[in-house]
């Protein structure tokens, strides 16, 4: 089931958010997600976030800022199991468009967004890590009657 986030939620989601992040960008060191630990720890009550939890188990989250996703998270062993399509249907049906950044080498996210109707509007460098990323951005399609 998909909920909003409660704060006894937080220690749960940066497990999740930390495991997650190493698992996905391997490509980058550990001390990058290490140091960005606290800053995220203090940012993710600031933002929109729901929580999908099944069987008293956060199994995933996303976090939005605005219209924009700050992150989408499935637990590894979760992975798969259309948990973030949930999710980001949720978010979609809360939304009249969103858009996000995405490492360029995390190809199996973009895959992810381009099968749920996100598309790529530009490729830039991530000045922090200095690696490529997309901003992808999708828009709810306008049905006339």
């Amino acid at each position: 089931m998909i909920r909003n986030y409660k704060s006894t939620d937080l220690d749960e989601i940066m497990d999740i958010w930390l495991k997650t992040n190493l698992t996905a960008h391997s490509f980058l060191k550990k001390e990058y997600w290490d140091k960005n630990f606290s800053r995220v720890k203090a940012t993710i009550p600031n933002s929109k976030l729901f929580v999908f939890e099944e069987d008293n188990v956060i199994k995933g989250f996303i976090g939005i800022i605005g219209n924009y996703i700050a992150g989408l998270f499935v637990r590894e062993e979760f992975q798969n199991n259309k948990i973030g399509k949930r999710l980001l249907e949720n978010a979609q049906a809360l939304s009249q468009d969103l858009s996000l950044d995405v490492f360029c080498k995390n190809e199996k996210a973009i895959i992810f967004y381009k099968f749920n109707g996100f598309k790529i509007i530009y490729t830039r460098k991530n000045p922090k890590t200095k690696q490529n990323e997309h901003v992808m951005f999708w828009k709810k399609a306008n049905i006339s009657s």
